[in-house]
């Protein structure tokens, strides 16, 4: 039986609760401390997690090319979506063009994947730095979700035209669109420079949930289990918690992929169906009175395969990568310290 009144014991526990989150924090500040006296300084941590993320990001988008060419082809047609209708698509290119047809645009994606993931990975790292959030993703749930989406807009801020040439060649024959350098010519020929960021407002309102929900889901997944298990992610693990990071965001951001989509290739068939094409506003009313609300979903089963796959291995390639190598510098300069 307790011999303390319950406002005392409530205080004691409140006490105890908050000393128990202080240890936590102390922990996270002391294990920073200790990789910044292993010497693992900012500029190491920006170049390996540039490394890192280039790597990732190209591994990934490979993989899924083939699937990633055929929803693009999809979203911009009205052509109903069903998985007879993609594979027959898949069957039809392969047969037509060749089996590298699957692979068309790719050469564009690793242009633009390979500074859009580094960047990405880095700046999310910076964003959590700058916004105070290392050690403390659960406490601050909002600014953990901030930091995902200013990554995503500063990478796709970045690398946004070579996103819209990968666009207009996957949907293209190869006579129309050869390379991604005649691909670049013709655009700014035809079009003009401003052609290059057709689509670009959709594009950032998608991103924000996107890369926002992305790397949230991502981070959670990362805390619930070291709450409940003392077991360190490995490369099994982080593809799962990718897989479902993955699943969330690209359904949370799906109707602004439909639009954007449909922004940058409509110039491809002619400047009237440009002008449909315009705005957000005229691209929603055009798509929603020729083809219904569905149509904003259009291909989203697909993108619930090929999503998770991208952004699973996207992550745990990543992480793998990163922590390899800055474990590698931590040994070289224990090593040195040892020597010395």
């Amino acid at each position: 039986m307790s011999i303390l009144p319950n406002s005392t014991e409530q205080v004691l526990q409140s006490a105890s609760s908050l000393s128990m989150e202080k240890q936590n924090v102390d922990i996270t500040k002391k294990q920073e401390k200790k990789v910044e006296s292993d010497g693992i300084s900012n500029t190491q941590k920006v170049w390996t997690s540039l490394i890192s993320g280039a790597i990732a990001g190209a591994l990934a988008k490979t993989t899924i090319a083939p699937l990633d060419r055929t929803k693009i082809n999809f979203q911009i047609s009205n052509q109903p979506f069903s998985a007879n209708a993609a594979i027959k698509f898949l069957i039809k290119t392969l047969k037509t063009e060749g089996l590298l047809s699957l692979w068309r645009g790719n050469s564009a994606t690793m242009v633009r994947i390979v500074p859009y993931s580094a960047v990405q990975f880095t700046a999310h790292e910076q964003w959590k730095g700058i916004l105070g959030l290392n050690g403390l993703e659960k406490e601050k749930p909002g600014l953990n979700f901030l930091a995902g989406s200013l990554a995503g807009i500063t990478s796709q801020g970045i690398t946004y035209p070579l996103d819209l040439m990968r666009a207009r060649m996957a949907v293209t024959q190869k006579t129309e669109y050869k390379t991604l350098r005649q691909t670049f010519v013709r655009i700014y020929v035809e079009e003009g420079i401003l052609a290059y960021y057709r689509g670009f407002n959709a594009t950032m309102l998608g991103v924000i949930p996107y890369a926002g929900c992305s790397f949230f889901t991502y981070d959670l997944l990362r805390n619930l289990l070291a709450v409940y298990t003392v077991t360190i992610p490995g490369f099994s693990t982080s593809l799962i918690f990718g897989a479902i990071a993955g699943a969330v965001a690209q359904t949370s951001s799906y109707p602004l992929d439909i639009i954007r989509r449909r922004m940058q290739t409509s110039a491809i068939h002619g400047p009237i169906n440009s002008q449909h094409y315009h705005t957000i506003s005229s691209t929603i009313t055009k798509i929603y009175k020729e083809e219904g609300i569905m149509a904003f979903y259009k291909g989203l089963s697909m993108n619930w395969v090929k999503g998770p796959i991208a952004v699973g291995i996207s992550f745990a390639t990543h992480d793998t990568i990163r922590d390899t190598l800055r474990k590698l510098i931590v040994y070289q300069n224990q090593k040195q310290k040892k020597n010395n």
